[in-house]
């Protein structure tokens, strides 16, 4: 079987002019260049150096692990904030101007119930606005864990994105209350020595162990490629 010249086995580009020309050839036949020149070799040697570069930059950016805090984390705070929405509403119900009996005046009594009403209403307002703001601030919230660093938005109304160093992990802890192990939850401590941010929390995230263990390999290769040692 007579295999074709034209084959990308038998075929290559010239490092000069980029024109396809036979992979034997020692000359271009388009931009008239010696192939086998040491000009030739160096740039064919940065060809591949940069494609190298770019492969191991394409690594480095590679997302091993994105995720935002669960709403599960929140848990404790729906619970209190039930507890005293139940509260604002027995008050609501319980005619407490009534007990106070002969000792106010039918007045004082309607007075007293006005402003009781309106209270209860205000603080169930005020804790339905503190349960929607943690709500979306959790929500709001978004991690990205690569090689090279991690990085976090936030902010509801202004939003700020930032970014830690991979070598400037030192220490990690993973932290589950009974709660957390029920609803498959935890948090993840870093200790770092970034000034900005000694200490980093991912808040209450699924499959922490997961991500414990991604940046605990990730941060002992960083401080590999980059040579640092952490002292104690």
């Amino acid at each position: 079987m007579k295999i074709s010249a034209d084959t990308p086995s038998e075929t290559k580009r010239c490092p000069f002019c980029a024109e396809t020309i036979q992979a034997a050839a020692v000359k271009c036949r388009f931009c008239g260049e010696f192939l086998n020149s040491p000009k030739a070799k160096a740039i064919e040697a940065n060809s591949q150096t940069d494609l190298t570069s770019l492969q191991n930059q394409a690594k480095d950016n590679k997302i091993l692990f994105a995720c935002s805090p669960s709403l599960l984390g929140i848990i404790p705070q729906i619970i209190k904030a039930l507890l005293l929405l139940g509260l604002a509403a027995l008050v609501v119900k319980l005619p407490v101007e009534n007990l106070l009996g002969s000792s106010i005046t039918q007045i004082q009594a309607l007075t007293f119930a006005r402003y009781r009403v309106l209270t209860s209403i205000g603080l169930g307002f005020i804790v339905l606005t503190i349960l929607a703001i943690k709500t979306a601030r959790l929500k709001m919230t978004y991690y990205e864990v690569t090689a090279e660093r991690i990085e976090w938005n936030r902010g509801i109304f202004d939003r700020r994105v930032d970014n830690l160093d991979m070598f400037r992990v030192i220490d990690l802890k993973l932290r589950r209350s009974t709660l957390d192990c029920i609803f498959g939850i935890g948090t993840v401590v870093l200790t770092t020595t970034d000034k900005s941010d000694p200490e980093f929390a991912f808040e209450k995230v699924r499959d922490s162990r997961k991500l414990y263990d991604v940046i605990k390999k990730a941060s002992l290769e960083a401080d590999r490629r980059t040579s640092v040692v952490h002292l104690e």
